[in-house]
């Protein structure tokens, strides 16, 4: 989308392997790949998280199967949407697998962030 950019891609895998419940592996592939995610940017450059667009893509065998809605409501922040696409795994015994894409978009921040060291001190050159 124009006027944003992703700031974030995190991706992971989750697994039923008793139900087949691909929203429940899906669940848990997002909680994958939050778990190596972290925003300090917001309180940074205090910027509300309302403001970030949190777009989820999962692969499963079965596409249909997946409660998009539910998987939106589990992400914490950000104005989210979730789309199931053909991917992930189907075994025997009712296993299944299913991997997660979470991406972060922000407003564009051109000219809007400045480097500094540890000290504070400015380290933009003229």
């Amino acid at each position: 989308m124009s006027g944003e950019q992703r700031l974030i891609i995190e991706t992971g895998m989750g697994t039923d392997l008793h139900g087949g419940d691909v929203t429940k592996a899906a669940l848990r592939a997002v909680d994958d790949a939050m778990r190596r995610s972290s925003l300090p940017i917001f309180g940074s450059i205090g910027m509300d998280h309302a403001q970030m667009r949190v777009q989820v893509t999962v692969g499963t065998h079965d596409p249909a199967a997946v409660d998009i809605d539910e998987v939106a409501a589990h992400l914490p922040r950000g104005a989210v949407t979730v789309r199931a696409v053909e991917g992930g795994m189907k075994l025997e015994d009712g296993i299944v697998v299913v991997t997660a894409a979470v991406e972060a978009f922000l407003p564009l921040q051109t000219g809007q962030w400045r480097l500094s060291d540890a000290s504070g001190s400015d380290n933009t050159r003229a």
